[in-house]
């Protein structure tokens, strides 16, 4: 009874010096409020930001950015053809084309103008058929878009010569598309989603791992810890520092996946925008019990450290780690992704690409959670 007592009263006095039955909380407010005030926090995730915004914005200009080439003619024919190239759909993999015609006496004038740099290229009648005139040479837009124009006007008359149409001449050639994989996403896409991911997931260790172990060791060198020991259990407080970190990672992480996936909905990849959102609200998910673990690791490193110096040798091997596990998880394949997807850190990337990519069932991710989560605790 004398002992129930004493265990009483300690934890009771234990209430007392802390003024609260969760004494972590007070110290992840505090780890979070210093990083909130921190310069070197705030510019780190402004230029991400601005990073993100820049790149996203160049991508939309330059995907929207309409290239003007003037074409000189020298019979209302050519300039019909240029007409019915310039409203045709645009050729894959080239840039938006505004063909504008300039009418020349005849051919040799037109070759004059192309020499002088009066107009771009030059569209003549040569051998029965038509050629392009270029200076030095002739952009491949315009090469395909007046080439498929060409090549439907003289089907269409040919057509009309042999008594037919040309939609019987072309009966059978269309080309259609059938996916066996109808969430299979695209290759480029998903190399780049997942060099995101590893970006974003080493960023975070660097930016708030180090920030974790250096301020562990700043405490010890000073000798605050030992009266901060003296008040609340040193558990607590490296919890406290945990949460408080994973707290503010968090956030900032939700901040660039949330910028990410708006710029995406600008792009031609608008239409992978929800295989990409349901990847990366994953992603968030697994980042958050892996940077747990990581910053417990980090913890670690801080606590091994006597010196504020000595926190670059004990935390390299993490970032080595970290390094080895994201990339791993973005450059495996088949069966070698599948494992990875169940390792812990590795999972942070290889679990959200193989959900990108279709290859994964509904209850994987759930395990993989699980084991991570195992991994931290």
């Amino acid at each position: 009874m004398t002992t129930a007592t004493g265990h009483a009263r300690t934890d009771h006095a234990d209430s007392d010096r802390t003024g609260s039955d969760a004494p972590w909380l007070i110290v992840a407010g505090r780890e979070i409020a210093v990083k909130l005030r921190d310069r070197g926090f705030i510019i780190s995730t402004l230029s991400t930001l601005a990073i993100i915004a820049i790149a996203f914005g160049a991508s939309f200009l330059m995907a929207s950015r309409t290239e003007t080439t003037t074409v000189a003619v020298a019979e209302p024919a050519a300039a019909q053809l240029v007409a019915a190239a310039d409203e045709a759909p645009e050729q894959a993999g080239a840039g938006p084309t505004e063909l504008l015609v300039e009418e020349r006496a005849d051919a040799a004038a037109v070759t004059d103008a192309v020499r002088s740099e009066q107009v771009d290229v030059g569209l003549v009648r040569e051998d029965g058929g038509w050629t392009l005139v270029g200076r030095d040479s002739v952009p491949g837009s315009v090469t395909a878009s007046v080439s498929s124009a060409v090549a439907a006007a003289a089907l269409d008359a040919n057509a009309r010569e042999a008594g037919t149409t040309v939609e019987a001449l072309t009966a059978g050639s269309h080309v259609g598309e059938r996916l066996l994989e109808e969430g299979a996403s695209d290759e480029g896409v998903r190399f780049v989603a997942g060099f995101a991911f590893v970006f974003l997931f080493y960023m975070a260790a660097i930016l708030f791992g180090y920030a974790i172990a250096n301020s562990v060791v700043e405490e010890k060198q000073s000798r605050i810890v030992e009266i901060l020991a003296a008040a609340i259990p040193l558990r607590q407080l490296l919890v406290g520092k945990v949460v408080g970190s994973t707290v503010l990672a968090l956030g900032q992480m939700a901040i660039f996946v949330g910028l990410g996936l708006l710029g995406l909905s600008f792009t031609d990849y608008s239409s992978m925008l929800p295989a990409i959102g349901a990847a990366a609200g994953w992603y968030l998910g697994f980042f958050l019990l892996g940077f747990v673990a990581l910053a417990a690791l980090f913890a670690v490193a801080g606590a091994l450290a006597t010196r504020a110096e000595d926190v670059q040798s004990t935390a390299s091997p993490l970032i080595m780690a970290v390094a080895v596990a994201a990339f791993s998880g973005l450059f495996l394949e088949g069966a070698g992704l599948t494992v990875a997807s169940y390792v812990p850190l590795v999972s942070v990337v290889a679990m959200p690409l193989r959900l990108l990519g279709g290859e994964a069932a509904w209850w994987e991710p759930v395990l993989s959670l699980g084991v991570t989560t195992a991994f931290t605790a």
